[in-house]
């Protein structure tokens, strides 16, 4: 919605911001009449209806937009390529009471995943096996050790969730062994599949769903509808259980969803929508003993799912057992339960405290490179000394300090090194690794645009640095370029109120794919500024003319150009940039800014 003349000048005059970023606005008059329009129409304050503009949506689809349906926005689960044969087959298994394991990923998609579909299988009475590798010994996906241990164990169907389309070696001795795999996967694949009974993922080239946005978790929950139908068809459910409440388990959906980063649009956007109210239900034993260990205070929300929750269900895959997450979602004890938690809490925090140790070594490596080649595309840092459960942090770390796609790996005694990589939005990773690996540079690799994984040996890494920015350096180069900041509107302390932030909730829940509205605080005083915690964390107050004031919070930031611009003017008045949120403190809420830019208010 951004006009010819918008896109000519800067929001409040700032061209470079602290984040070395160009505010502009986000709607131009076109998009504020059909904003007032909206608001009339749907009868919402006209800063929701600003916010939705921006984010694409018109009249004809405001309404639908502010209440999502699973219902209408659900294509048939069949429009998936071999939807139909991986419901015929677990439906048989279901049937003749065999023995099935799922195999998940070691991360939230993955626990997430394995959990729905252990949770679906047991109300049909099948107690599955969940098997989730381990990250350092085992690495991502399907291995063909692990599909003989599984075999020898008497399962004679192995379902693979949020991983298996790539995995030719294993799903292949599984074939030799005269057992049936089912994959359900969302990775990026290429034309050359693996043997099995069926590979349902969005993201295969002759899938024409256009559901390549969800989450694995999403497509486990599509193939679960599948197969309900079927089972409903056979009257499975008149003579053996009731049917299922399948969304009494889209608090698991909405919890992959928004942890796997994946876009909060059409139908993702209505299982978290769905989820968060499953959530807030308390159905779920493992979420409730996540919940109660995190501190979460308040309604729950996106935030918590993905900076509260997440982290420490990860932390069993980084650092701990990889099955932790699985079994805590599963879990129908509350003891249990408790103690799974207690051990993701521990587990997360000695995550903690390595990230910041390799975290210091990750930004020297970085900032060398830079310094040698101030225009490379892609940064790859490396260790011996580091820890490969946490590289795909160090990737995200240094990917958000330096705005450019960067990779974090650790080298093993072998000679090889397990590595993660994260990108900015317009460069494709997992495309550029993808075509690495078929340049012969890495042992193996794939993911998907914004996320990749790989395994290299020792003496290719430079090369591989090379290949990247030769693959990558135009998109880069125009992906930094076009690095703007847009402002949703101005606001000031005094406006900034609980129930000001309980109106944009309509339009939310905010997150990838459904930015959280940006609030510019033009000219507001630094009233206090102060570093706090661990993670180098400022805490400060902004104040207007009119006496108001308003708590806000940059995170770790105490080491960045946004921190040292907040500490440096204390007393003084910046233009001041960030979401809107509820802090809840002993039950009571409270509005506060999560900083995420600032400018000097420049002369007239």
């Amino acid at each position: 919605m951004l006009s010819d003349y918008q896109t000519s000048k800067s929001y409040l005059g700032v061209d470079k911001s602290a984040k070395e970023r160009r505010w502009v606005e986000s709607l131009d008059l076109r998009g504020v009449e059909l904003a007032s329009a909206i608001a009339q129409g749907e009868d919402i304050p006209d800063i929701v209806a600003r916010v939705m503009v921006a984010r694409g949506q018109d009249s004809e689809s405001a309404a639908h937009y502010l209440d999502p349906s699973i219902k209408r926005l659900m294509p048939d689960p069949s429009s998936m390529t071999d939807m139909d044969k991986a419901a015929d087959r677990i439906v048989r298994a279901i049937q003749n009471r065999e023995k099935i394991a799922i195999f998940g990923d070691y991360d939230v998609d993955g626990a997430t995943s394995s959990a729905l579909m252990a949770l679906f299988l047991r109300h049909c009475g099948c107690e599955a096996t969940i098997y989730i590798p381990d990250r350092i010994f085992e690495g991502y996906g399907p291995n063909p050790d692990a599909m003989d241990q599984l075999i020898e164990q008497g399962h004679t169907l192995i379902l693979t969730l949020d991983c298996g389309s790539t995995s030719f070696d294993a799903l292949q001795r599984a074939h030799e062994r005269k057992t049936d795999v089912v994959v359900i996967d969302h990775h990026q694949v290429g034309e050359e599949l693996p043997l099995c009974v069926a590979l349902v993922n969005p993201n295969r080239q002759d899938d024409l769903s256009q559901l390549g946005h969800l989450a694995a978790v999403g497509v486990t929950f599509m193939t679960l509808v599948a197969v309900n139908r079927a089972l409903r068809q056979t009257g499975f459910y008149k003579s053996v259980c009731p049917a299922p409440d399948l969304l009494g388990w889209l608090d698991l959906v909405a919890l992959g969803t928004v942890c796997d980063v994946v876009p909060l649009i059409g139908l993702n956007r209505a299982f978290v929508v769905k989820g968060l109210m499953v959530i807030r239900a308390n159905r779920n034993l493992g979420l409730n003993a996540l919940l109660a260990v995190s501190r979460v205070s308040g309604p729950v929300s996106p935030y918590h799912l993905g900076f509260m929750l997440g982290p420490r269900i990860n932390a069993g895959g980084r650092i701990g057992d990889a099955a932790l997450g699985a079994k805590l979602l599963t879990s129908e004890d509350q003891s249990q339960a408790e103690h799974i938690a207690s051990e993701l809490e521990r587990l997360n925090k000695e995550r903690q405290a390595l990230e910041q140790i390799m975290l210091e070594d990750a930004i020297a490596q970085a900032e060398r490179q830079l310094m040698e080649d101030p225009d490379g595309a892609g940064l790859v840092t490396y260790s011996s000394d580091w820890h490969a459960g946490i590289v795909g942090l160090l990737a995200s770390r240094l990917k958000e300090r330096f705005r450019r796609p960067a990779f974090a790996i650790a080298l093993g005694p072998d000679g090889t090194g397990t590595g993660s990589g994260r990108s900015i939005a317009g460069s494709d990773l997992g495309g550029a690794v993808r075509a690495a690996h078929a340049a012969g540079l890495l042992v193996k690799g794939g993911g998907h645009a914004m996320a990749a994984g790989l395994t290299i040996e020792t003496d290719k890494i430079k090369e591989f640095r090379h290949f990247l920015h030769e693959r990558l350096s135009e998109q880069v180069e125009q992906a930094r370029s076009n690095d703007e900041l847009r402002i949703d509107a101005a606001l000031t302390a005094t406006g900034a109120t609980e129930d000001l932030v309980k109106m944009l909730e309509k339009a939310g829940p905010y997150g990838a794919g459904n930015p959280e509205p940006i609030f510019v605080f033009p000219s507001h005083k630094i009233a206090f500024a102060d570093v706090v915690g661990q993670g180098g964390h400022i805490r400060c107050t902004l104040s207007n003319s009119s006496g108001g004031k308003l708590k806000g919070i940059c995170f770790r930031a105490a080491e960045e150009p946004i921190g040292k611009l907040l500490l440096e003017n204390r007393g003084s008045s910046l233009h001041v940039a960030g979401s809107l949120s509820l802090d809840y403190w002993q039950g009571r809420p409270s509005v506060q800014l999560r900083i995420i830019d600032a400018s000097e208010v420049k002369g007239p």
